[in-house]
């Protein structure tokens, strides 16, 4: 359709300027002059700045071709409308967990099951394959779970329940070619959670209490096929010992492999990246603790508060300050190669084992870093650290990096070179005079990103989340990242998705109690599975996955897991989200 006499295209590209997308769109459809100016450059990215609301400083994401393109992509590739509910779970769902194709994912409860899923059914419905229930082993219940790197076995992670009412972890081992038990690990306390190293091997943790709020974080290297090998064959082998002070313990571990830092899926760092590797070459010793650092979780502290019963304030001032000094004297060195840059060509395969510490009170407050050395990813070798003088009883930490409030989650990019953690902050300046009485924690969740090429955080940090509990009843909150995106779940009853490289939050995922786990399809970052202590998984699509799956069928050639999906019937209900006001 032509229009009657033209106007010039400046003119109407200003008044464009100053109308809001939707009607942007609907004007291009009058006529080709309008639809030309309605696809114009500098509109749309006006248009993208200030719906958004991103400062113009920050740079159009590094990979987008228009601005055009890449209002939509914010607008329509988010994965914000819910599809299905998955309710076979019949208590607070804890933790979700995709495979590596992204074809199947479990899925740990309060009920002490552990569920798999599989996603490439032929109808597109999401549907359970298999459950487990762990109660035969004494469980209280199932909280984490992880595929390992070839996708064919399961680590389960759960709170064993011991005798005298004492709770510890255990890690089960299950086979996905035929849903059999291979391997129990104990795990203690039970939120060191573990994790896989390679295909065939995992971490576990141990905790010995060595005084009253002294205590010692061992970390085992397990082989995931325990059965009756041979009398000569290692199937354990001690990675990591380390002291902990001021009741703090080791949780939350997890290894980042470090080889694609090269070429990272996103580069956040845009800022001042000169300034940052000035200042990189101060934060080797003067950042390495020698013997000290590890945390607790609620599950490893009942020793200590039995003790102060009996045990004053400055006994145990007395006993930090001593257990300080023999760290000092009995600590194995930290490896320098961690913090000294590497030359062309090598540090690409590195290995380094993350998790949650302390050293300040029980509450997890840092992040510590121990390089895995190549010769350490198997149980073959000394079995108890055989390799250590007599004089050194612990490992150090090969980097700290404190986060100044409680730390309640951690997730990691798909490229291992960003490290994100939800935390709680602390009040600024606060200083902590009695490790048993942390500072109150901010009910806001900060999400710090960390990259683990510099070992430096990020300067800028994601917030709209929630969380209401005290210190002592603080619970672990799983967060997720995809290329594009982070989410998290949060206690306010909502799951949130925000865009990595724009520092924006985008979505806000529904349910009706506390969100505690969320996760991306590793094979379509527009698929996000969201867990609640309702009991329930929520799938959730992108605007426009779903609209191509309403859409009258036509041929196309499978895109791998969204294939049968969008194959689904045309008149498929869907309910939206809230996404920040938009449709």
């Amino acid at each position: 359709m032509e229009c009657g006499p033209v106007l010039p295209d400046s003119l109407v590209l200003e008044i464009f300027l100053h109308l809001p997308h939707e009607a942007v769109l609907s004007a291009g459809l009058v006529c080709r002059q309008w639809l030309a100016v309605s696809r114009d450059e500098f509109l749309w990215r006006d248009l993208f700045y200030s719906f958004y609301r991103i400062p113009r400083s920050v740079p159009r994401h590094p990979a987008s071709l228009s601005w055009y393109r890449e209002f939509k992509r914010l607008f329509d590739c988010i994965p914000c409308v819910e599809v299905q509910t998955l309710v076979e779970h019949t208590d607070q769902v804890l933790h979700l967990a995709f495979s590596h194709r992204g074809h199947r994912f479990s899925s740990c409860s309060k009920d002490c099951t552990v569920k798999l899923w599989d996603t490439e059914r032929p109808d597109g419905n999401i549907s359970m394959v298999h459950s487990s229930s762990m109660r035969q082993f004494n469980w209280g219940y199932t909280q984490f779970s992880q595929f390992n790197a070839d996708d064919t076995l399961l680590l389960v992670s759960g709170v064993y329940l011991g005798p005298h009412h004492s709770s510890s972890g255990e890690i089960a081992v299950i086979s996905l070619d035929n849903y059999t038990l291979l391997s129990r690990v104990r795990n203690k306390p039970y939120d060191v959670f573990g994790c896989w190293l390679n295909e065939t091997h995992l971490i576990s943790g141990n905790l010995h209490w060595i005084g009253n709020m002294t205590s010692c974080s061992v970390l085992w290297l397990n082989k995931a096929f325990q059965d009756v090998e041979s009398e000569n064959v290692n199937v354990v082998k001690r990675l990591f010992k380390i002291q902990n002070v001021n009741a703090s313990t080791i949780r939350t571990v997890m290894v980042a492999h470090c080889r694609r830092h090269n070429n990272p899926d996103l580069v956040l760092d845009y800022e001042a990246h000169e300034e940052e590797e000035e200042e990189g070459e101060l934060g080797g010793a003067a950042r390495l603790p020698t013997a000290r650092h590890a945390q607790p979780t609620i599950s490893g502290i009942e020793n200590v508060i039995q003790s102060r019963k009996n045990v004053g304030p400055t006994e145990m001032a007395i006993e930090t300050h001593l257990a300080k000094m023999m760290g000092k004297a009995h600590t194995k060195a930290p490896d320098p190669s961690l913090i000294v840059p590497s030359d062309p060509g090598e540090g690409e395969d590195k290995t380094y084992l993350l998790f949650t510490t302390g050293s300040l009170t029980y509450s997890p407050h840092q992040i510590g870093i121990k390089l895995i050395k190549p010769e350490q990813m198997t149980t073959s070798g000394p079995v108890l650290g055989e390799e250590r003088s007599s004089d050194e009883f612990f490992d150090s930490l090969d980097h700290v990096i404190d986060i100044h409030g409680h730390i309640i989650g951690m997730g990691l990019s798909p490229d291992h070179r960003y490290l994100y953690v939800n935390s709680r902050a602390w009040p600024a300046g606060c200083v902590i005079s009695d490790p048993m009485s942390p500072p109150p924690i901010a009910e806001e969740i900060d999400l710090h990103v960390i990259d683990l090429k510099s070992l430096r955080e990020e300067r800028r940090s994601l917030r709209a989340h929630r969380a209401f509990t005290p210190n002592d009843e603080c619970f672990f909150i799983f967060l997720d990242v995809s290329r594009d995106f982070v989410a998290s779940g949060a206690e306010d009853k909502h799951g949130y998705i925000w865009d990595r490289h724009y520092n924006i939050c985008l979505a806000r995922l529904a349910h009706d109690d506390v969100v505690n786990s969320v996760a991306f399809s590793p094979a379509d970052q527009e698929l996000l599975l969201s867990a609640s202590d309702d009991s329930t998984i929520k799938v959730w699509r992108s605007p426009r996955m779903v609209r191509l799956a309403q859409a009258p069928h036509r041929p196309h050639r499978p895109r791998g897991l969204l294939s049968s999906w969008l194959s689904r019937n045309k008149n498929s209900t869907c309910a939206s989200s809230s996404v920040n006001g938009k449709p």
